[in-house]
């Protein structure tokens, strides 16, 4: 992994004509979040139908197959890239399962950190799980909750359970969204024609004509019943902790996060770094396509021009076979080219907005050399990772992470840049709208620049120790 993957994506809808052909819509815009499968379940009054494929959404779901295959007024969906469970096809979301009171579908965005504990529990106790998924483990707390009501067996089950996560639940009579108690993954409520939907972010509303009206809350259950809503905070309260790589690497640029898009605050960030830091150069070039909207802001406040001197190719797919080390070498220039006549001769500053491991940044710049570029500097849009991922996103060992095992002079060597620099901490928060970062109540989920972790991780830590290696 040369990139932070994706996290997941999930879409519900509530009482609306074709909502299968909706949810189809609202996964398309939401594609970003994961490319490795897609599913939607349906419900028509009488009976949930379900289609799961590995794949994206356009291979796989077209009008005349959604619309035969998977009827009714309410459906719920899902997008996935695995960072709990393994990549193949029973993994694949939304999960259902008939319960006491009747079908649950359930789609999930984000990780649990004591998924082990609990399994080996349940399992002792005669459970059999038929996923790797963590997702299914919510499945069997709620069947196995001696609650009456299932919001009730919901609640139990979560008071269980730790971890980040946004869910999407559809039953015989509910659309049910929920938001972890730190909200560290996102959820958004909207209404079409007088019909509810849940989404992961505000680009899915959009692409159906849907009107935003809020954020689930951090801590929150949301019960849509006959376009009537319950909201339930059985939690107790915790200061919200969003994400920060929403709004630096994963959600849409179109996306609105409190109030501003995404765009916005990726300029923002470009702008900052471009503070921060006096290079001497010709041209600003993004590595596209995550780097577009920082290199512009870093373009616009340093007065150094901005050119697409980097081409990214969108054809190229996830699963190309790269059979030989000569081709895996060479596989870097399948996605992305170099527009010699914006590089050569002349000093590059390149805008990207992370560094995992390294080794496509120092392809890049290998490439932009090549091209005939006098000096190369590499401009980061966040902080170092120095830490991994435990909610959500897959990110990669501890001892793969360049900025854990290298200093700043050893990294820039890594990469073959003139320079390499990142944004400070400081300057990261003071793009998102902050004087600074809260120590003592942090505005962001930032663990992966700091260690500071929301969430216990203990666990999670001694049943993966290789991530520590």
């Amino acid at each position: 992994m040369t990139k932070l993957r994706e996290e997941c994506g999930v879409f519900g809808i509530f009482d609306a004509e074709e909502a299968s052909v909706l949810t189809t819509l609202g996964l398309h815009s939401l594609q970003h979040r994961g490319q490795e499968g897609a599913g939607i379940v349906s419900y028509d009054g009488k009976k949930f139908y379900n289609i799961r494929k590995q794949g994206l959404v356009g291979d796989n779901f077209n009008d005349n197959e959604v619309l035969s295959n998977l009827p009714g007024r309410h459906a719920i969906g899902h997008v996935r890239y695995s960072t709990t469970g393994e990549s193949k096809a029973e993994n694949l979301q939304p999960l259902f399962a008939n319960l006491s009171l009747g079908g649950f579908a359930c789609a999930h965005n984000g990780n649990l950190t004591n998924t082990d504990s609990l399994k080996k529990e349940l399992v002792s106790k005669g459970a059999i799980f038929q996923t790797t998924s963590d997702t299914e483990l919510i499945l069997q707390l709620v069947a196995r909750s001696r609650q009456k009501k299932l919001i009730n067996k919901l609640i139990d089950a979560l008071n269980k359970i730790k971890g980040a996560y946004s869910l999407v639940i559809l039953t015989n009579k509910k659309l049910i969204g929920v938001k972890d108690p730190f909200g560290i993954r996102p959820l958004v409520l909207g209404s079409l024609n007088g019909s509810y939907v849940l989404a992961s972010e505000t680009c899915a509303l959009d692409i159906i004509g849907a009107k935003y009206i809020r954020d689930i809350e951090n801590g929150e259950i949301i019960s849509i019943e006959q376009n009537h809503i319950q909201s339930f905070k059985p939690f107790k309260k915790c200061n919200e902790r969003p994400c920060i790589f929403e709004r630096i690497y994963f959600a849409s640029p179109d996306s609105i996060i409190n109030g501003k898009t995404v765009y916005t605050y990726r300029k923002k960030l470009g702008e900052q770094l471009a503070i921060e830091n006096k290079i001497d150069a010709d041209v600003i070039v993004p590595i596209p396509d995550s780097g577009v909207s920082a290199a512009i802001g870093f373009s616009q406040k340093s007065k150094i021009p901005f050119e697409l001197g980097i081409i990214r190719s969108h054809y190229v797919g996830r699963t190309f076979i790269e059979p030989t080390q000569n081709i895996r070498q060479l596989g870097v220039k399948l996605k992305h080219s170099v527009n010699r006549s914006c590089i050569k001769n002349k000093k590059v500053i390149l805008i990207d907005d992370s560094i995992v491991r390294g080794t496509t940044a120092s392809k890049i710049v290998n490439m932009v050399y090549e091209a005939g570029a006098k000096e190369v500097h590499l401009g980061i849009t966040c902080p170092p990772i120095k830490f991994p991922d435990f909610y959500g996103i897959d990110t990669p060992k501890h001892k793969e992470l360049m900025a854990s095992n290298y200093n700043l002079d050893e990294m820039t060597k890594i990469v073959g840049a003139k320079s390499l620099f990142f944004l400070s901490l400081k300057g990261t928060y003071v793009a998102m709208g902050y004087k600074n970062r809260d120590n003592e109540n942090p505005q962001f989920s930032d663990h992966c620049f700091t260690g500071d972790y929301p969430i216990n991780v203990e666990e999670i830590q001694n049943s993966k120790n290789e991530l520590f290696d």
